[in-house]
C-alpha cells in the first residue's frame, strides 16, 4: 500500500510561508526597480489609471443622468398626456367623432368619413383601413367615471358586420368598459379602445399597432377575414 503523506511539521508550515514571503517581496523589489529606472513608464501607468478612474467616473455620472433624463421625459409625456385627454374630455361629442375621424387619416385611412348621428345604424364612422379593409367605428364620448353598458356594445355588435360589413370594427370609449361590454368585445371581435389604449392612440401610437389589444389588452382570437360587401344594384 503506498505510505500516506504525513502531515507538515510547524517547522516545514513556516518554512514554506517564508518562502512564499520571500518571492512575493523580491517581485515587487522588481517591478519597483524597473519603474524607477523607467520613470516614464511609472507615469504612463498611473497616467493611465488616472485616466481610467476618471473616465469611470464620467461614465457613471452621464448614467446617473441619463436615468434622470428617462425619468423626467417618462413624467413629461404621462403630464402632457393627461392635459391631452382632459381637452378632449371638454369637447362636444359631435367634436370627438370629427376627432377620432382625423386620427384614422393620420393612419392611413381613406374614404373616412362621419356619419354619425340620428339613424347611424350604430356607426359614427365609416372608411376603409390602409390595406382596404373595411373600417367601421363607434365613438363614445363619456366621461371618464363612467363605464361602457352591454347595452351599447349590443347593438354595435348588431349592426357592424352585418349591416355595415365591417372588416374592422373599432369601438372607441374615453371611459372604460363594463365587463359584460368587455366579453361581448372579446367574443365577437370588437377592436375596443379604452381610455388609456385611446391615449395611446392620441399621443402617436398607429391604429395597426392597438388593433391586436383591444378593451382588456388580451387581445383578439384571430383577425377577421375580409367581407364581401353585396354588390350595388345597377
Amino acid at each position: 500500500m503506498p505510505k500516506r503523506k504525513g502531515r507538515r511539521t510547524k517547522a516545514q508550515r513556516q518554512r514554506e510561508l517564508r518562502q512564499r514571503t520571500g518571492l512575493a517581496a523580491a517581485g515587487i523589489a522588481a517591478v519597483l526597480f524597473v519603474l524607477w529606472q523607467s520613470p516614464w513608464l511609472l507615469l504612463g501607468i498611473v497616467g493611465t489609471g488616472t485616466v481610467g478612474i476618471a473616465a469611470w467616473l464620467l461614465w457613471k455620472a452621464h448614467a446617473r443622468e441619463s436615468a434622470g433624463d428617462r425619468t423626467w421625459r417618462e413624467q413629461d409625456r404621462r403630464m402632457e398626456l393627461e392635459r391631452s385627454m382632459t381637452t378632449i374630455d371638454a369637447m362636444t361629442w359631435q367634436d370627438f367623432e370629427h376627432y377620432v375621424a382625423e386620427l384614422c387619416r393620420r393612419d392611413g385611412c381613406t374614404d373616412v368619413a362621419v356619419v354619425g348621428g340620428s339613424g347611424d345604424l350604430a356607426a359614427d364612422i365609416l372608411g376603409n383601413m390602409p390595406d382596404g379593409r373595411r373600417l367601421v367605428v363607434q365613438v363614445k364620448h363619456y366621461a371618464p367615471h363612467r363605464t361602457v353598458p352591454s347595452g351599447d356594445m349590443q347593438k354595435f355588435v348588431g349592426m357592424a358586420f352585418n349591416e355595415h360589413h365591417a372588416d374592422v370594427a373599432l369601438f372607441v370609449a374615453t371611459c372604460e368598459y363594463g365587463k359584460a361590454a368587455r366579453d361581448l368585445a372579446v367574443k365577437h371581435q370588437i377592436v375596443a379602445l379604452n381610455r388609456n389604449l385611446f391615449g395611446s392612440w392620441n399621443s402617436g401610437a398607429p391604429l395597426e399597432s392597438l388593433l391586436p389589444l383591444s378593451g382588456t389588452g388580451g387581445g383578439i382570437p384571430h383577425r377577421r377575414s375580409a367581407r364581401r360587401r353585396p354588390k350595388e344594384a345597377s
